[in-house]
């Protein structure tokens, strides 16, 4: 049957996002409240896009929930493409970060405004990088250790945030030398950034859903080719996650071998590729006569 979550991995994995929720949580309220106290367009900007944050560790909790469902007879090969939709609705979630900072912006340069600066901004921008730098840290140690591609996404997500916030924390500065203008040109910076990741995001998920190359054919063919009794190989099929992936071929034998022996080769075949590539989940070896 299909690859799935295990049950013990989903919960791990719904632990990370529970922590990080709470964690980004805080760090939006404290740049929102103090953004829109300071009346500064780029903390509060960053503020949002730190909400949206704690909004896609919400998203991930459905999706991680959905994906460690086991395979079932409508879904042979389990749920585990319902993490890879929700990691494209966390770019579409950046997405609408930019929206928002775009818009902020525009209103900005209709009607000019003073932004406050003082210690506390940079004490409240300080903070809140620390605690994102340990987020990204965490989600994409973990990421990594339960396998997650949800995980690995939204640790780059929060690097954003941290680009994001180092670029706010630059604009109070020049705004304390007497530039307002570089708030608005600092919310402009922020939103490239996000829309980078964004996009990155969205194609890396993208690739996964359409069943793009998952490794290198050649290689394949190559180590199936040095198997004794295999004659040829051909039609190599791979699709799924960098961490999940599944895999076919066709494979050609003498004519007159038998069907145990032809069998054997088949188990030799998907033995070797599995301990080469542990990602590997599962490996269909179509057998054939040799043409001559």
């Amino acid at each position: 049957m299909g690859h799935y979550i295990p049950v013990d991995n989903s919960r791990k994995i719904n632990h990370v996002l529970i922590l990080t929720l709470l964690l980004n949580s805080l760090v939006a309220a404290a740049k929102i409240l103090y953004g829109y106290f300071a009346n500064s367009i780029s903390i509060t900007s960053d503020g949002f896009h730190s909400l949206f944050d704690g909004i896609s560790n919400i998203l991930g909790l459905i999706g991680i929930w959905i994906a460690s469902h086991p395979p079932d007879e409508k879904h042979p090969y389990g749920h585990r493409k319902f993490e890879t939709l929700f990691t494209i609705a966390i770019s579409f979630m950046i997405f609408i970060t930019c929206f928002q900072i775009l818009k902020k912006i525009y209103f900005s340069f209709r009607e000019p405004s003073i932004t406050l600066v003082s210690t506390s901004s940079f004490m409240v921008m300080l903070a809140t990088i620390a605690v994102n730098i340990f987020v990204a840290k965490y989600e994409m140690k973990k990421g990594r250790e339960l396998k997650s591609d949800f995980l690995i996404a939204d640790s780059m997500h929060t690097k954003s945030d941290i680009l994001a916030s180092s670029a706010v924390i630059m604009s109070l500065m020049f705004i304390k030398l007497g530039y307002q203008l570089s708030d608005s040109i600092v919310g402009l910076l922020i939103a490239f950034f996000i829309a980078k990741m964004g996009y990155e995001i969205l194609k890396k998920a993208t690739e996964t859903l359409v069943d793009t190359v998952c490794i290198n054919t050649y290689v394949i063919e190559s180590l199936v080719k040095g198997i004794n009794g295999v004659k040829g190989c051909e039609n190599i099929r791979t699709r799924g996650s960098e961490n999940s992936i599944y895999l076919d071929m066709r494979v050609s034998v003498e004519p007159d071998m038998s069907t145990e022996k032809a069998h054997d080769i088949a188990d030799n075949i998907e033995d070797m590729i599995k301990k080469e590539f542990p990602t590997v989940i599962d490996v269909v070896v179509h057998i054939e006569p040799e043409k001559k």
